[in-house]
């Protein structure tokens, strides 16, 4: 496996934070230090802003394809060290190995897929409505544009907005999570080494409020791209007034799941724990309120159960590990609390429910499995962000529609039927941004990726995605002899 440097990247340099300052990089599997990262402040988020305002004019003037040659070149870095490149993501993650390989799969996706629509984005030519005026409208890139990423997708979560904004002719200054640093830092290797001019893309790590404040702050900066809390994306919709910043917030779900009786039971039941378990349950679009048919709510029951129990937990760098940890100590205290709230209030835990005794070290929790679920009980009001699955029996199509949707969130919906015109009716009255028939992976570099309500504003991937960071400019000629 190569060794690369683990530095903050600024104007083409890699460097420790200003301050000095660094932080200790925990294996959440061993919970055992696997590196010493460098930790600053608003200072750092200062110094890359200026990098990448310093670059964005000669970056901005390149033609798409040109852009497009750099991610491409990065797209082919990656897709060459994906292997090494995935168990360093699961080593600071605990995502199982297979996961983070396919996630840095995406992250080439991304990159590739940017740089091919780029290519076409086109404007378009309005026709006037006097016989000696032309109008036509082109778009062109906002300018200086600051990520600030969640840790769960350390690469995904990334990569859509770096390639996005890069294609359209950004300067990009990143700030990862503090708990997944490396993968950040490896994404814009794979940029240094397919040639990005210094500047173009910088990566900070530190203190999250300094350097967020540091982005709000400047003017220079025209669009935060942001994937969290709700909470976090409020303070910067406040925070981004002053500037009048552009910004698009990935943020919090509580996505359900509507189980009807004309499906496989057996396997909607396998593929509800597949999905449920992905990263341990630290999935945005994670289904969390499984409600289902009564007819058949006892049997899909028995089977989650008994599929849960079988599921082997242990650190995601061995290939026989099903379930990973948890990424720290207070995200394993948090589900152990909605699960304690719950079960208070009369819920009942059919599997799970408490840490596995073989495994000492590590953030982990078992797969949980829950019944007699009612709507006042924590889980089933909070996003989880954990590897527990509540069921509600249902009876009636147009009470589980309202059910779904009497949440402040909306960002995704599932729903498994044969029935297509119960399946108009689901993706019409849904009020989710995405909506997932008979389908679990509601995410692909090609279409928008989005919520709307308290799940967030904006659109990631996709033209959408792309639109995110492109101003549109309305050109008017005038005394055009007819």
């Amino acid at each position: 496996m190569a060794a690369y440097l683990y530095k903050q990247l600024i104007n083409g340099q890699w460097t420790d934070a200003i301050n000095g300052g660094t932080w200790d990089l925990i294996n959440p599997a061993t919970e055992q230090i696997i590196g010493v990262i460098p930790f600053g402040d608003g200072a750092d988020a200062r110094a890359a802003v200026d990098a990448a305002a310093a670059a964005y004019p000669a970056w901005s003037r390149k033609t798409a394809y040109e852009r497009a040659a750099v991610l491409m070149k990065a797209a082919a870095w990656i897709r060459d060290r994906v292997d090494e490149l995935a168990r360093i993501t699961t080593e600071e993650c605990g995502k199982p190995l297979r996961e983070s390989t396919g996630e840095w799969q995406t992250g080439a996706n991304l990159y590739e897929w940017f740089a091919e629509e780029v290519k076409r984005h086109y404007g378009r030519v309005i026709p006037s409505r006097r016989a000696d005026r032309r109008i036509m409208v082109v778009h062109q890139p906002l300018g200086v544009v600051a990520s600030i990423s969640a840790w769960n997708f350390p690469v995904y979560n990334i990569a859509r907005s770096w390639a996005a904004a890069l294609a359209a002719g950004c300067t990009v200054v990143g700030r990862p999570s503090e708990f997944t640093p490396r993968s950040a830092m490896l994404l814009a290797r794979a940029l240094v080494e397919a040639g990005i001019p210094d500047g173009v893309i910088n990566v900070i790590n530190g203190d999250p409020d300094t350097q967020g404040q540091a982005f709000l702050n400047d003017s220079r900066v025209r669009h935060i791209s942001f994937t969290g809390s709700t909470r976090v994306g409020k303070l910067l919709m406040e925070g981004a007034s002053k500037t009048v910043t552009r910004l698009s917030l990935e943020l919090g779900g509580n996505a359900p799941v509507l189980i009807f009786p004309d499906v496989d039971v057996e396997q909607v039941a396998r593929e509800s724990i597949a999905t449920k378990v992905r990263n341990n349950g630290q999935v945005c679009v994670a289904p969390q309120r499984y409600y289902v048919h009564s007819s058949i709510a006892e049997e899909f029951l028995d089977r989650v159960t008994t599929i849960a129990d079988q599921l082997r937990i242990g650190s995601g760098l061995d290939t026989t590990t099903d379930v990973g940890p948890l990424i720290n100590a207070r995200q394993r205290e948090r589900v152990e609390a909605l699960v304690t709230a719950s079960l208070a209030q009369g819920a009942q835990v059919l599997t799970g429910g408490s840490r596995p005794d073989h495994l000492a070290q590590g953030y982990f929790y078992k797969p949980t499995v829950i019944a007699n679920v009612n709507p006042t009980m924590p889980i089933y009001r909070e996003e989880i962000f954990g590897p527990v699955l509540p069921v509600i029996p249902f009876s009636d199509v147009d009470e589980v529609i309202h059910l779904a949707n009497d949440t402040e969130y909306g960002l995704v919906a599932y729903a498994q039927t044969n029935n297509l015109k119960l399946s108009t009716k689901l993706y019409e009255e849904l009020e989710y941004g995405m909506i997932a028939i008979n389908e679990w992976l509601p995410s692909t570099p090609e279409a928008p990726f989005g919520g709307v309500k308290m799940s967030g504003i904006g659109r990631v991937c996709g033209e959408e995605g792309l639109n995110e960071f492109l101003e549109p400019k309305t050109v008017f000629f005038g005394g055009i002899s007819p």
